[in-house]
């Protein structure tokens, strides 16, 4: 599976997060090709301190000039989303680049609300806490790129079939 590693390494940390974005789209069954890792972590300085050790021990390193704890500072957070537009910050792995990892630098929905009703699913033995379809769809929509209303469209699309 692509990103077990990280999966799995964020579990052993307990590390408070939920899978957005593309990935979360294949795992709630809408066909699409994706190939980075969206993730929405609890903002928590020790849950971030824990997300952060979870990357490093695995190689991934930010993408930008930073180290990688300054993503747990919240004033450099806050400095990067108001000067530089940044809604997400982005790790690589120096040894497989075309792997990335974007997080959220805030939060567009409260955590605790999308915590509240995500669905944890079971791939390969490793436990995926996935973002609901209701809070997917809010998420795509305050994005709204043309990939995010397309994929609005095909998740109401399952829901329909499903419903």
């Amino acid at each position: 599976m692509f990103y077990e590693d990280v999966f799995r390494k964020l579990s052993d940390k307990k590390v408070k997060y939920v899978v957005v974005g593309g990935i979360a789209m294949v795992l709630h069954g809408v066909v699409r090709f994706t190939a980075d890792l969206d993730l929405m972590v609890c903002l928590e300085e020790k849950n971030l301190l824990n997300f952060i050790f979870a990357l490093d021990e695995i190689g991934y390193k930010p993408k930008l000039p930073v180290k990688s704890k300054d993503f747990a500072d919240p004033v450099k957070r806050r400095l990067w989303k108001n000067e530089k537009n940044m809604q997400v910050f982005t790790f690589f792995h120096p040894k497989m680049p075309f792997r990335l990892i974007d997080v959220f630098v805030d939060e567009p929905i409260d955590y605790d609300k999308v915590d509240e009703k995500k669905k944890v699913v079971n791939v390969q033995g490793i436990k995926i806490p996935l973002v609901s379809m209701e809070h997917l769809k809010e998420l795509k929509t305050i994005s709204a790129r043309p990939q995010d209303i397309a994929d609005i469209k095909a998740l109401e699309m399952l829901e329909n079939k499903d419903g």
